[in-house]
């Protein structure tokens, strides 16, 4: 085979050459220097301007996307691309201020432009399988740059799945952090960890799911990406609040329009006129004129994020947001005014306030109220007695070496409570005469003013001490009635108690499989809330003769209570510690060694939530009041009520219980 000419080599290595040859012949040679050209080196915010489109599905305003309709993300976005140095992004906002659209940007970038694996977490499995069907289906779907490297679901080895999808150069797996296994599955150069403050604090109990998604992407070194974001929720114990404190701190500095000084925007600084929200304009700090809503656009396009501290690793960044920079059109400063009208005079919601729209951590007031005052205000009703107000019973029982303690609390409408009675069932779990008297107890019943005799809907039991005696005895009482309760440290506000789960149970000496149901209580949640509920303030006398009634949640206390079961009640109280690498979380400490009264609290706290009074309707609650309302004609007659309906008649033990001896 003869060798090229050198004009044929020419023409083969510059198309142009000779053009005049053929038609087309420029096209050609326009087509091959394109080929030569290397893709520009986009940033995230880059790439999501020029290919990414929103889908109806998904966001609220379709269309292309634009990252000035959200400037203060452009610097997040862009810290997210192999070009910038920083390997862990950390992003502690508020509800709704386009978060979650940059980490979507950040996995259609990596798809597209910045092929490899990728790792992105939500708190749930099913959580991540919704995320799939809503997010990134819409994301690849009406991105064309996107649709040509995802192959469609329904084709044959496509490589796509709900959790899973492969694009030339990488896969894209998605998980939940309760999935241990999923989050070990794969190295991942990318990580994006989202709404961590809502993962449990065990995966599978192998341990942080943070800190296992994490180690899949050490091996890339300086290459690597990790993206946390998340609305925070509890001081000391929120997820985000620890990796932001740790990172450099960085706050979006806007000028004000008739000073030109900067600032990031505080929420003290947003003023109105009482009971008028729409007045509400924030107040500069260096010329202390109103800045109205319609400058908003201005002030956040001309907005730089800024460093307020210095990070613990130079490799971490992190940024803070709230509502108040949310782009005109969707929540307003006066939104935000009327949310925080709203939420003044309660707790939880005002806690949701501070963590949706403020994007701060909620301090939980965990001082122990003093006893003193909980003895003064004590009342009086008719011992071994429900007072009007309470519509159902729970108890709790905790079990100790030598005996086993139970209080029984009636509730009400606002979860508003009354300590009915207090007993002491003296001998150990090993003893057959201790659950003998339990099981009496669970046919015990409690008159109402009404006339009514009310029994337990639920008896919450502690497993902590002598479990299997506790699961064999509540296996014979029936789960129906008898909830056995593991405490575990933590809180969760969204599902205080979780289960039942089912555990392995002995009765008379065989192993039975499966044999006990198990209901996990967050008992910090709970105390929190019982601690909060202690303090609440009541009305006057004028104002009780005006009709004012007493708040939500107030815990009511008979006047046969002592000094010492006071005490116990406040036994405890939350302090923050912090950890070998300054790591601070909350714990509840004992501020002396008996806390039984706070303990079967608890308990039978988590029984009415197991009851379902968390989640009652107002009509639900109407029809238990409609079922203590005897008529004149049967007031001689006795029913036993219970959660769901009016018992039929039967005849009840009126055996007083035997009060402990210290409330002789």
């Amino acid at each position: 085979m003869s060798a090229p000419t050198s004009r044929s080599w020419r023409s083969r290595a510059s198309p142009s050459v000779e053009i005049e040859n053929f038609d087309g012949a420029e096209d050609l040679a326009k087509a091959w220097q394109r080929g030569l050209t290397p893709d520009p080196a986009l940033t995230v915010s880059e790439w999501a301007d020029r290919h990414r489109w929103l889908s109806s599905r998904a966001s609220a305003e379709p269309g292309r996307y634009r990252t000035d309709r959200t400037p203060y993300m452009r610097a997040i976005m862009d810290a997210l691309s192999p070009s910038h140095p920083a390997q862990r992004v950390v992003f502690m906002k508020a509800a709704q201020v386009g978060a979650t659209e940059a980490g979507n940007c950040f996995i259609g970038y990596v798809i597209h432009h910045a092929p490899g694996p990728m790792l992105a977490v939500q708190p749930t499995v099913e959580l991540a399988k919704r995320n799939s069907r809503q997010r990134i289906d819409p994301l690849i779907e009406e991105s064309p740059a996107l649709r040509e490297r995802v192959r469609p679901a329904r084709s044959r080895d496509a490589g796509n799945t709900q959790l899973s999808k492969d694009f030339p150069g990488g896969v894209l797996v998605m998980t939940g952090a309760n999935s241990a296994v999923g989050l070990r599955s794969m190295p991942a150069r990318y990580v994006f960890l989202d709404e961590v403050d809502a993962y449990p604090a065990s995966a599978d109990e192998e341990g942080d799911p943070v800190a296992l998604a994490e180690a899949r992407s050490l091996t890339f070194a300086h290459r690597r990406k990790v993206f946390l974001v998340s609305t925070p929720t509890i001081r000391g114990v929120s997820r985000i609040e620890r990796e932001f404190e740790a990172s450099d701190q960085r706050r979006y500095f806007v000028p004000c329009p008739h000073c030109g000084h900067r600032e990031w925007l505080k929420f003290e600084r947003l003023r109105w006129e009482p009971a008028r929200p729409e007045t509400a304009a924030y107040r500069c700090e260096g010329c202390e004129r109103p800045i109205e809503e319609h400058h908003k656009a201005a002030m956040l396009a001309a907005g730089a994020w800024r460093a307020t501290a210095t990070s613990q690793d130079p490799r971490t960044i992190g940024f803070h947001l709230s509502g108040l920079y949310s782009p005109p059109g969707w929540k307003s400063w006066a939104d935000i005014a009327r949310d925080k009208e709203a939420a003044t005079g309660s707790d939880e919601a005002e806690r949701v306030f501070c963590n949706t729209v403020l994007g701060d951590t909620w301090r939980e007031t965990g001082e122990a109220p003093d006893w003193r005052r909980l003895y003064d205000r004590r009342e009086a009703w008719p011992s071994g007695t429900v007072p009007a107000g309470g519509l159902f019973l729970t108890a709790g029982a905790d079990v100790q070496r030598d005996r086993i303690e139970v209080d029984v609390w009636a509730w009400g409408r606002g979860l508003r409570s009354w300590l009915v009675d207090h007993i002491v069932i003296e001998g150990g779990p090993g003893q057959a005469e201790t659950w003998a008297e339990l099981d009496a107890l669970l046919g015990r019943t409690w008159s109402h003013p009404s006339g009514v005799a009310m029994a337990l809907v639920r008896l919450a039991i502690d497993t902590s001490y002598e479990s299997p005696a506790v699961y064999a005895w509540a296996r014979r009482a029936g789960f129906a009635q008898v909830a056995p309760v593991k405490g575990v440290d933590g809180f969760n506000r969204s599902s205080p108690v979780a289960g039942p789960t089912f555990v392995d149970a002995t009765v008379a000496g065989k192993r039975l499989r499966r044999g006990a149901r198990l209901w996990t209580v967050a008992v910090s949640t709970f105390k929190a809330e019982t601690y909060r509920f202690l303090r609440l303030d009541r009305p006057t006398d004028d104002e009780a003769a005006e009709g004012a009634d007493v708040p939500a949640g107030t815990i009511h206390l008979p006047e046969w209570v002592d000094a010492e079961w006071c005490k116990q009640l406040v036994a405890e109280q939350l302090v923050t510690v912090r950890n070998r690498r300054g790591f601070a979380r909350l714990e509840w400490q004992k501020l002396r060694e008996r806390n039984e009264a706070l303990d079967c609290r608890v308990y039978a706290r988590a029984a009415a939530w197991i009851a379902g009074a968390d989640r009652w309707s107002d009509r639900r609650w109407a029809e238990l009041e409609a079922q203590l309302k005897v008529e004149p004609a049967l007031a001689h007659e006795e029913k036993v009520v219970s959660a769901g309906s009016v018992l039929p008649v039967r005849q009840v033990a009126r055996r007083r219980a035997v009060p402990s001896s210290y409330m002789r």
